[in-house]
C-alpha cells in the first residue's frame, strides 16, 4: 500500500485554483521531495495532506486514511516539522521528548523507553538534562526531528525544515531522514534547497498549481540536459505566473 495517494486533488479559493488536480502517489520508506516555486501552491497541498484543509475536488489518503472524510486519523498517523517547528527553550531536552511523546499519545513506559532511544541514537546521553536554549542550532535541529517522529508514525511531513542551517549541518540532519525511511518512515519534503532534492528517490516540481515534472531527480536532469537539480529546476520554473505561496 502507498503510504500517500492524490488523485485529482484540487484546491479553490472562489475562482483562483491554488492546486489544480494534482495527483502522484508516494511508496512506504520512500523519501519524495515535493518542489516549487513562490506560489507554486506546495503549501496548500500539504495542508491538504496533513487533514488541516479540506480539498475542493478529487481525492487524497495519507497513511491509508481519506484526508477529507478522517482528517483526524490522519493527524493521528503522522508527524509534521517545519523550520519554524518549536521546541520548548525553558524545557530541557529530556522534559521537551516527554512533552512531545505525551501529545502524540504514549504512554508513560513508552514514553520512558522512546527517552532513552532517542538520547542514545542522538549522542545526546550528556545532554538529558541541558535547556533546548543552549544547544547548538544543528542539535535542535536534529531534536526537533527526533520529537516530531517520537510515535514512529507512518508518515513524516518535512517543510522547510533545513532554512537557515549551515550545509554541514543539513547533510547530518539528512541522516536522520535516511534512518528514519530505513524503519519505514515516509517522508515528504518540501525544500528551497536544490541540492537536497538531490537526496530524494523522487521529486515532484509544482508550477501554476500543477505538477510539470515527476520523477527521479537524475530522471528529469537527463531528461532537460541540466547539469545539476537547480538547474533542472529553473528551467522547468522559469514561465510560472504566480506568486507568493
Amino acid at each position: 500500500m502507498n503510504a500517500i495517494e492524490a488523485r485529482d486533488l484540487t484546491k479553490a479559493f472562489g475562482a483562483f485554483v491554488a492546486v489544480d488536480h494534482i495527483s502522484f502517489a508516494v511508496a512506504q520508506g520512500e523519501i519524495f521531495g515535493f518542489l516549487g516555486a513562490n506560489g507554486a501552491g506546495k503549501t496548500t497541498a500539504m495542508r491538504m495532506l496533513c487533514g488541516l484543509s479540506k480539498p475542493s475536488a478529487g481525492s487524497a489518503t495519507v497513511a491509508g486514511f481519506d484526508v477529507g472524510r478522517k482528517s483526524e486519523k490522519v493527524k493521528a498517523s503522522i508527524g509534521y516539522m517545519s523550520q519554524k517547528f518549536s521546541l520548548y527553550e525553558d524545557l530541557t531536552v529530556a522534559e521537551n521528548i516527554r512533552l512531545y511523546a505525551g501529545i502524540y499519545g504514549l504512554g508513560e513506559r513508552r514514553i520512558a523507553e522512546k527517552t532513552d532511544e532517542l538520547l542514545s541514537r542522538l549522542d545526546f546521553e550528556g545532554e538529558r538534562g541541558t535547556f533546548v536554549r543552549d544547544l547548538p542550532l544543528g542539535w535542535r535541529q536534529k531534536l526537533a526531528f527526533s520529537v516530531s517522529i517520537v510515535h514512529e508514525p507512518k508518515v513524516v511531513f518535512l517543510d522547510e525544515p533545513t532554512g537557515g542551517v549551515d550545509p554541514a549541518t543539513r547533510r547530518r540532519f539528512w541522516e536522520l531522514i535516511y534512518q528514519a525511511a530505513d524503519r519505514g518512515i515516509t517522508a515528504f519534503v518540501t525544500t528551497h534547497y536544490m541540492d537536497e532534492a538531490e537526496y530524494c528517490a523522487r521529486v515532484s516540481i509544482m508550477v501554476d498549481g500543477r505538477i510539470a515534472a515527476l520523477d527521479a531527480p537524475s530522471a528529469i536532469k537527463r531528461s532537460l540536459g541540466a547539469a545539476s537539480m537547480d538547474e533542472a529546476f529553473h528551467a522547468i520554473v522559469r514561465d510560472a505566473s504566480r506568486g507568493g505561496d
